[in-house]
């Protein structure tokens, strides 16, 4: 079954907020009123693509992550992306085209202790290009390059693009780390 536009939309939102959450911020992040996305999730509850886990929260099921095109990450492959990435895989930091910053990040926590620190400007130069989302649909991570997909359309600037970024980042790990059975070390 095909789902509708309107429901696609606040599957990706809840993709993005990343956690069990009231339909009134599902409705804030999908820029939507709330009483129309309060009947959408009620029909993506009872079609299995969202479920309640508590009175008035909402979260993706495995279904409204498929919905989205996100295949199910196992141990192994949860592994492989928290792993360093061979010296070809590595994300180079730009401070804009043809300025090099001599900065690389070699893995997902690489990746976050880097854009915690780095300038903002980079930041901003290679999310409005789509470098991020590409590097990590490169090494694989479809479900963080959706993510960050979605952040780049809300069109963020300033810190608060590299709050939410970086937010998104400790987040998959820390998820990707539950799937191994290993903790990970974010600073």
């Amino acid at each position: 079954m095909s789902l509708s536009p309107a429901k696609s939309e606040i599957l990706a939102a809840m993709l993005l907020l990343d956690k069990p959450e009231r339909a009134i911020q599902i409705a804030k992040e999908a820029g939507k009123e709330f009483p129309s996305v309060m009947m959408h999730v009620i029909g993506l509850t009872r079609m299995g693509y969202t479920v309640s886990p508590e009175k008035g929260l909402y979260t993706l099921t495995k279904k409204g992550k498929e919905a989205l095109g996100i295949p199910e990450i196992n141990s192994e492959k949860a592994k492989t992306l928290l792993a360093d990435m061979p010296q070809d895989q590595t994300f180079h930091f730009y401070a804009g085209l043809g300025k090099p910053l001599s900065l690389q990040a070699c893995g997902l926590q690489d990746f976050y202790d880097k854009v915690l620190k780095i300038n903002l400007d980079s930041i901003i130069f290679h999310a409005s290009r789509g470098d991020f989302e590409s590097w990590f649909a490169a090494i694989g991570d479809v479900e963080l390059a959706k993510k960050v997909a979605l952040l780049k359309e809300k069109k963020m600037g300033g810190e608060e693009l590299r709050s939410r970024l970086t937010e998104i980042v400790k987040n998959r790990c820390i998820e990707l780390s539950k799937a191994t059975g290993h903790a990970v070390s974010l600073e």
